[in-house]
Formats: C-alpha cells, sequence, structure tokens
C-alpha cells in the first residue's frame, strides 16, 4: 500500500490548531484564579510561572532565553522571586486545574468526554513520539512531564509538547535570521498575524521607545519601510524563518504520517474553532499598530 506524501506546510497547519488550544490557557481567568491560590496575583508572574515551572525552580536568565522576546529586566521582577511564594510542582498542579476547568468551560462536557478529544490525543501523543530534546529547552522540560489520565488533559499535554518543539526550534530560525525577541516581534507584527503591539507593551515589558528603536535598527537592514512596514526583503525574510521551522519541525509530522496528521488537523481545527467561538481570546490580541 502507498503511503501518501506528507505536503511540505502539512506540519504548520495542524501546530496552528494544536496552538490554538493551547493558547487558551493564557488568557483564561481560571489560572489566575488558580495562581492567586497559591499567593502568586501578579499577571506577569503568573505567567512566568506557568509557563517556566516545567523546568524547575530556574533564575531570570533561563526563562529570558528560552522565553526569547521578553525584556530580561521584567522577567527579573517577578522571577525567581515567584518560586518563593509557589513551587514549581505547586504550580503545574494549578495549571492542570485551571486547564481542566478552562477547557469544560470553552468545549463544554459533551465534547470533553468526546471519542474525538480522545482520538486527537493519541494521534498528538504519537506525534510527539518523533520530537527532539536537542535544543529545545521548553520541549525537553514539558517532555519529562507525565501524560494526564483524562484524553482532554492529555490532548493539552500533546498540543504543549508540539507547540514548544515547534517553538524552541523557532528560536533557532530566529537567531539565524539575526532577530533579536524585540525585532521578531516587530517583523511578525507587520505581516498582520503577530500580537497587537498594545499587548506587547503590556505582556512582553517592551515600551513604544523600544519598539521604536527595534523599527530603526530593521530599517537599516532593509527589512521595514519609512512607515514600519515590511518590505519585499522583509517578507522574504519572514518566509524563510517560518520554512527553516518547518524543516526543524518536520520528524513528529513524519512520523505521525500525511493521514494522521491530516486527520488531527481536522479534529484539532474543530476544538480550535470551538474554543474562538466561545471567547477564549480579546478581540484585540491580533493587529498591527
Amino acid at each position: 500500500m502507498t503511503t501518501a506524501a506528507l505536503e511540505p506546510r502539512a506540519g504548520r497547519r495542524c501546530h496552528n490548531a494544536l496552538n490554538t488550544l493551547h493558547a487558551t490557557h493564557y488568557f483564561s481567568p481560571d489560572v489566575g484564579k488558580e495562581l492567586a491560590a497559591l499567593g502568586v496575583t501578579s499577571p506577569r508572574a503568573v505567567n512566568f510561572a506557568v509557563r517556566s515551572a516545567a523546568m524547575g525552580a530556574v533564575g531570570a536568565g533561563t526563562v529570558a532565553a528560552a522565553f526569547y522576546n521578553y525584556k530580561y529586566e521584567l522577567v527579573a521582577r517577578h522571577v525567581p522571586a515567584v518560586w518563593e511564594t509557589a513551587s514549581p510542582q505547586d504550580v503545574l498542579a494549578a495549571r492542570a486545574r485551571a486547564v481542566d476547568a478552562t477547557l469544560r468551560r470553552l468545549l463544554g462536557e459533551e465534547a470533553v468526554a468526546s471519542a474525538q478529544i480522545a482520538e486527537a490525543a493519541g494521534l498528538a501523543l504519537r506525534a510527539a513520539e518523533a520530537c527532539s530534546r536537542s535544543a529545545r529547552p521548553l520541549y525537553a522540560a514539558h517532555a519529562d512531564l507525565p501524560v494526564p489520565e483524562e484524553p482532554h488533559l492529555a490532548y493539552f499535554h500533546a498540543a504543549t509538547l508540539l507547540r514548544e518543539h515547534r517553538g524552541d526550534g523557532h528560536l533557532t530560525a530566529l537567531m539565524s535570521a539575526g532577530l533579536g525577541g524585540l525585532e521578531a516581534v516587530v517583523t511578525h507584527t507587520a505581516t498582520g498575524k503577530g500580537m497587537a503591539p498594545k499587548w506587547v507593551f503590556t505582556t512582553r515589558g517592551w515600551t513604544e521607545e523600544d519598539w521604536d528603536a527595534a523599527v530603526g535598527r530593521l530599517r537599516e537592514r532593509g527589512l521595514v519601510d519609512g512607515a514600519g512596514e515590511l518590505t519585499e526583503r522583509g517578507f522574504a525574510l519572514r518566509a524563510e524563518i517560518e520554512e527553516q521551522t518547518d524543516r526543524l519541525d518536520r520528524a513528529p509530522y513524519e512520523h505521525l504520517g500525511a493521514d494522521g496528521v491530516a486527520r488531527l488537523t481536522e479534529l484539532a481545527t474543530g476544538f480550535a474553532r470551538a474554543v474562538a467561538a466561545a471567547g477564549a481570546f480579546p478581540a484585540d490580541l491580533f493587529g498591527k499598530r
């Protein structure tokens, strides 16, 4: 029997759908509620703790390196101090409770208990079998965590593994392109697909002055024009970054196979649309200045 070849961007499409569900917990009030019960009340501290807890009680340098596009000074205001309030183990347990509540609220009890989410979890976990720990700190840390028994939490866990695996590889591509954290955000926003500057200032710690300085550096390289829009060269660089990311992230989807990837993408897209329709994300999250 002939096995269908995996299309070049099939993994990217699948990841994008998986990542939509993963990203819900960054905007979920359930996460803030669970962390507040541990004594962590600052939204920035919550974010740093929840995403980095799998790596243990790491310091600001490790978090800033792994997250890439956050200003170090913002990270250092909350890390490692947050671990004095809540241990990484307690944060991970709180995140699991919050994700459970979030998915039940956004998807509904019927979907959470469905055969479809169990199937999606199985497919995503199978894909993650081929992920590599090499030079991928956030993926590697999450890969050491146990797989939850409940299917919807197993699906979230697998989506997280695949998200962080691609994300770690993406940082390699950004560094190869000579884009620092803020330059990466500015160019991504200029494509019309990235986070709106308002959210960059609010969550990443950068100021408008920082942003304008980054635009100036990119203009000197010919990547943006006088209006801060991507030039032809800038669009070409962003396209190459995504293609390199695809190459670095191809193994899990090749392991799953074209038919498995197509089915996982179908299931993940359905769940992604459901959480978006349920109001999982702020309406002004994306967009240019």
